[in-house]
């Protein structure tokens, strides 16, 4: 079954005024998993679709949804896919990819049927992010053997980690959809410090492989005027242009980052040194 729903985007100056429960209303997407289900939330920000899909035993189909007013969900879109549970397969108009845990496929514009299902008893989760496409680029998978990695963070700072740059324009040929997944090291917390806002894009953040009973804090907001959500495992936030996007949490984790906009240089960020922080 497919559940969908919308998020409008955000006025910082409206945002200044929400409480606990507007603030993770507007923001926070809190299931995405669910057995034998696909899961999408439709968001103004860039048109920018973020989902869970969970095959259990049976093969779950990417259909269209009402607010694409498209015969197929990627008549005019792309799609990216990273796996976060057990190994599983998507079939592309019945070419066969089998992805593993933290191994990403690309999905270019125009394909008609793309299916999901698990191979193992430890069901497959995956993990999608979609972005509006004007040009096809071919389906590729992506696996950390041909990622582009990045080691960064001190111990001393609690911020080590490893990036792994999987959908993005050095690997992949996409549109405008990058992603990739990071990996903070055990006795490391933060992610994305120094934080940084880039008005070209918007973000998707997704945390997982944290322990139960743990919780991470997602900043957000402007930089002189910040908000928080916690999180639990396996929830996804959405992260407007404007707003600053780090976190930290009770133990270490791994989270996915996704991102559409004007732009596919990853670099192109704008610096808020921790101690400007508000």
């Amino acid at each position: 079954m497919i559940h969908f729903s919308f998020r409008y985007a955000t006025n910082p100056s409206d945002v200044v005024g929400y409480d606990t429960q507007k603030i993770r209303e507007n923001f926070l997407i809190d299931q995405l998993f669910t057995p034998e289900d696909i899961h999408l939330v439709y968001s103004m920000y860039d048109r920018y679709i973020v989902g869970g899909i969970m095959p259990v035993k049976e093969k779950l189909k990417l259909e269209t949804i009402p607010y694409l007013k498209s015969e197929n969900f990627l008549d005019r879109r792309e799609l990216g896919i990273i796996n976060v549970g057990g190994k599983g397969q998507v079939s592309v108009d019945g070419e066969i990819f089998e992805l593993s845990k933290k191994e990403a496929l690309y999905v270019g514009s125009g394909a008609k049927e793309v299916f999901f299902s698990s191979m193992e008893e430890n069901s497959a989760l995956f993990y999608i992010n979609s972005a509006p496409a004007h040009s096809h680029f071919p389906n590729k998978k992506v696996t950390k053997e041909n990622a582009e990695i990045v080691h960064l963070g001190e111990d001393k700072y609690a911020n080590k980690r490893i990036i792994n740059k999987l959908i993005v324009n050095s690997v992949v040929e996409t549109c405008q959809l990058q992603m990739g997944l990071t990996e903070l090291l055990p006795g490391n917390i933060w992610n994305t410090m120094p934080a940084h806002t880039h008005n070209r894009r918007m973000e998707a953040y997704f945390y997982f492989d944290l322990e139960e009973g743990q919780t991470i804090c997602h900043f957000m907001g402007e930089p002189q005027n910040t908000r928080h959500i916690f999180m639990q495992n396996h929830q996804a936030v959405l992260s407007p242009e404007w707003s600053i996007h780090s976190g930290a949490g009770t133990a270490n984790y791994s989270f996915i980052w996704g991102m559409a906009g004007e732009n596919l240089d990853y670099s192109d960020m704008d610096i808020c040194p921790p101690n400007e922080l508000r």
